[in-house]
């Protein structure tokens, strides 16, 4: 170094000692300056500047200085080599002073061997014969922006006009990144709407939230290397509900005394809207009213005759006022006025006149008796046309009627067209091998996409339908048989997922259909397909909102509405169908109607609890939280009640969710009011596994009387310090008729609270929800938000991991072999009662017994709701005891091997 140092100052001092071997300066030579200007310090034009490395690309500092006799780079404090300076002489026109300029090239590798140590810095040094000058420091920096925000906007849903606060802390970077802001990609821009803010750190402001405020927000940071964007933040502008003005009374439903009217108003004075809050208070005003009963009117007493008059009759009079008719009562009926003859005596005319008057009234009387005779003579001609004409229609519409009948012919009658299947069946291939049709059919977990119908008037022709089955090998492909099954008139409004939809093959050995967590199955009772015969079924829930039921006055659906079909497939014996219902089971307080789509679309009442007739083809036995329906055509059902005192309840199931985790200050505790029934419990379920909520208590039941009051909520008990509600009123409201109805399914209030801190994690409240003037539950939470660490999650409330079909003999557990047995030694009456009536009645099924002996076997028919009931939890044995405590030794087949089964 000190000699590098010295070889410098030799330069300086004696410049024309050195030449190179061309004659030429070299780059370290200096040039002379003019006498004038040799006392002259050099003065920088141009000094370097910071700049930025981008990637890999080197970047140029340039320093410019007059009068100059020589110019070096220092970087880091050690001298650039001279190779890497890139010289430039030039003279000041101006002054002429010589101009010196000098580059280099700095690379990301150089700046990187002491990247960390301190910045890499560089300066440029000037010589003139009076002396030297420093530039300023020019400082280099590798560029970049790092991926990761240090703090990304989140979603909020806001009132109104309220003032909306977005975060952003843009990712770390070289140089510092700039911010914008898009809403739904496109720039927001403060300038054009001052309704936006941007702060000095980056932050949004919506001064004003407006509905068209409503979108997905993104903060943008970029700088020269990159542009980065956050995730969006959703901003939902909500609108809380207002009342409308009250409608006027309407009239009293009790013509005749004591009765109830009504008023309703509407919550939409404004609509709520984007999920805010529904208006408070009742929708429905009843009122208890007194119609005044109406009065019919009375005749009064005649009035005496009044005085022979010149034309030989006399007069007297009545009045309706003995009561008169008031409040829409009906009038008197009858004559008010009545006319009488005087008698010859009475009558001050002369007996000529008297004779002359009598014999034109004989004339009169003979023309209107002949009159009488033509009108009746001419009627009866009129009646005798007509009634021949009726004749003839009748025996053409009875000529004609087997037009109505031709999709419903028996089963065994063979169509007119031989290319043509029979309707929903399918005749086995005798001449092929015995795997197409024996014993066990496989599980139609894989659905095949083969649906048989005929070109009959019941159904259309699928397309592309395959009518034969070839070695018990049937595609697969769920799809292809929904879209066929959906293309038909019947079927278009099933639905076409393959979640809450099963479908299997069966034959005479029956089976099972199950959807499982929703507690809806089929049961298909061996013998119940004719033998020969092989069916394709299925088992499907539809959404109520699809389903419009017609219901009235208080009716309300109980259940889920369920297709099971197809229609029209010939059963020889009932399958029984099981759903949920969600009454209270009191018959005393319900009319409970099961209800069944026709083929034309309309909803018909088939039957009503309490009074089957056992001759009909559909019966219904209602448990405590199920109802098993037997019926030998397959169709689509619901179970519709109409309450018949405000003692009638149905039970709603309450759930209380979260979410799974929470790094903002709000919390949000949504609770849901639904029918108890396991098909909605799964919906909410799978529903809140998809927003990433978590079940925080256990599901409360809560009876919802037929009282027209309406349901609250309100949040209780919270530590003032550390948490608030941000509800604006002191609880929430679900109108009655929402919940009443049935058909919104999953009906809920959000709870927003709002933390003091990110710190606050412990969360102690008290939830409540109660029907006005009736029944109510409570919550208490007592949990951590970020660390809860209870073993209670929503899996453990869907536990049916059963298989959705199953054929043959899998499906049932008695087998099949010994249930033929029990069949033939209960059937047969016994003069002690050891028969099927007293199985019935050891197993509780003795209220149905007038059912049972309906049939031709009552036995099976037993045997085939005990299937159903225990299908989980079957347990052999116990029937086993209960045969054994009939007397029958046929207890002991249970244990007979499988190879004799």
């Amino acid at each position: 170094v000190i000699i590098f140092y010295k070889l410098q100052m030799l330069l300086i001092l004696f410049p024309s000692a050195c030449w190179s071997q061309s004659g030429e300066h070299a780059a370290t030579v200096t040039h002379p300056l003019p006498a004038a200007f040799s006392d002259l310090l050099p003065h920088f034009l141009v000094e370097p500047d910071d700049v930025y490395i981008v990637k890999n690309k080197p970047v140029t500092l340039t320093c410019r200085s007059t009068p100059a006799t020589q110019i070096y780079f220092k970087c880091n404090g050690e001298w650039v080599h001279q190779d890497q300076h890139l010289i430039d002489r030039d003279v000041d026109p101006a002054t002429g002073l010589p101009v010196m300029q000098v580059k280099i090239d700095i690379s990301r590798q150089q700046v990187e061997k002491i990247f960390g140590l301190e910045d890499y810095w560089c300066q440029c040094v000037a010589w003139s014969t009076t002396g030297t000058q420093k530039s300023q420091k020019a400082y280099v920096r590798i560029a970049y922006l790092r991926k990761n925000f240090e703090e990304e906007p989140l979603g909020k849903e806001v009132a109104l006009d309220q003032e909306v606060l977005l975060r952003c802390h843009p990712p770390e970077g070289v140089p510092p990144a700039e911010v914008e802001w898009q809403r739904n990609e496109e720039l927001i821009d403060p300038k054009t709407d001052p309704n936006f803010f941007i702060t000095v750190d980056h932050n949004l402001i919506i001064k004003q939230a407006r509905l068209a405020d409503t979108g997905n927000y993104t903060c943008v940071a970029k700088n020269i290397v990159a542009r980065r964007k956050s995730s969006s933040a959703t901003v939902i502008v909500y609108v809380n509900g207002g009342w409308s003005t009250w409608a006027t009374w309407s009239a009293c439903s009790a013509v005749c005394g004591r009765g109830w009217q009504k008023r309703s108003r509407s919550c939409t004075n404004p609509t709520p809207l984007n999920g805010g809050t529904s208006c408070e208070g009742q929708s429905v005003q009843k009122s208890a009213c007194t119609a005044t009963c109406p009065v019919d009117g009375g005749w009064s007493e005649w009035s005496k005759w009044s005085p022979c008059g010149a034309d030989c009759t006399m007069w007297r009079s009545r009045e309706c006022t003995q009561p008169s008719p008031s409040t829409g009562g009906k009038e008197c009926q009858g004559l008010d006025l009545q006319s009488l003859n005087c008698t010859s005596e009475q009558c001050p005319q002369s007996e000529y006149h008297y004779l002359s008057a009598s014999g034109a009234e004989d004339v009169a009387l003979y023309v209107g008796i002949v009159a009488v005779a033509l009108c009746l003579t001419l009627l009866l001609i009129v009646l005798v046309l007509v009634y021949r004409r009726k004749k003839e229609g009748l025996d053409a519409d009875v000529a004609d009627s087997s037009i109505l009948t031709t999709g419903f012919q028996p089963m065994g009658i063979k169509p007119t067209k031989p290319e043509n299947s029979h309707l929903l069946t399918i005749q086995p291939d005798l001449t092929t091998t015995t795997t197409s049709y024996q014993g066990t059919l496989r599980s139609r977990r894989e659905v095949t996409g083969k649906f048989s119908v005929s070109n009959g008037p019941l159904l259309e022709p699928l397309p592309n339908g395959s009518h034969t089955l070839h070695n018990g090998k049937l595609p697969s492909d769920p799809n292809d048989f929904m879209n066929r099954l959906s293309s038909q008139t019947y079927f278009k409004t099933l639905p076409r997922d393959n979640v809450n939809t099963s479908y299997g093959t069966f034959n005479f050995l029956g089976g099972r259909l199950t959807l499982p967590n929703t507690g809806i199955s089929l049961l298909i009772p061996p013998e119940a397909i004719p033998r020969g015969k092989i069916y394709e079924i299925y088992l499907t829930i539809q959404k109520k909102e699809d389903m419009r039921l017609p219901l009235a006055g208080c009716q309300t659906l109980l259940s889920p509405v369920v297709s099971c079909g197809p229609p029209g497939v010939m059963l020889t014996r009932p399958v029984i169908l099981s759903m949920d219902h969600c009454s209270d089971a009191c018959l005393e307080n319900w009319a409970i109607r099961l209800k069944k789509q026709s083929y034309e679309g309309t909803w018909e009442d088939v039957l009503q609890l309490g009074e089957e007739v056992v001759s009909e083809p559909y019966y219904c036995q209602l448990e405590a939280e199920t109802c098993r329906v037997f019926t030998e055509q397959l169709g689509r059902f619901a179970l519709v009640g109409e309450s018949l005192s405000m003692a009638a309840a149905k039970r709603l199931k309450l759930l209380l969710f979260a979410p799974a985790y929470c790094s903002t200050l709000e919390y949000n505790i949504r609770v849901y009011c639904m029918d108890d029934t396991q098909d909605l419990l799964k919906e909410v379920m799978q529903m809140e596994r998809q927003l990433g909520g978590r079940l925080i208590d256990e599901p409360h039941i809560l009876l919802f009387k037929d009282s027209y009051h309406n349901l609250r909520l309100s949040i209780h008990d919270m530590p003032q310090a550390h948490w608030r509600s941000k509800l604006l009123a002191g609880y929430q409201e679900i109108p009655f008729y929402h919940i009443w109805s049935g058909s919104q399914r999953t009906l809920h209030c959000t709870f927003t609270l709002e933390r003091q801190s990110l710190s606050t994690c412990d969360l102690t409240c008290t939830l409540c929800v109660w029907q006005v003037e009736g029944e109510g539950q409570s919550f208490t939470l007592d949990f951590n938000i970020s660390k809860d660490i209870r073993p209670l999650d929503s899996d453990f409330l869907l536990m049916d991991n059963c298989t959705p079909a199953l054929a043959g003999p899998s499906a049932f557990q008695i087998p099949y072999l010994i249930r033929q047995k029990i069949c033939s030694s209960l059937d047969t009456p016994c003069p002690n009662g050891a028969d099927w009536r007293l199985l019935a009645q050891r197993l509780k099924l003795d209220r149905h017994m007038s059912f049972f002996a309906s049939k031709a076997s009552p036995t099976s028919v037993i045997l085939d709701l005990w299937e159903t009931q225990h299908f989980h939890n079957g347990n052999l044995n116990q029937l086993a005891a209960v045969m054994a405590e009939i007397g029958k030794q046929e207890a002991m087949i249970f244990l007979v091997s499988d190879g004799e089964c």
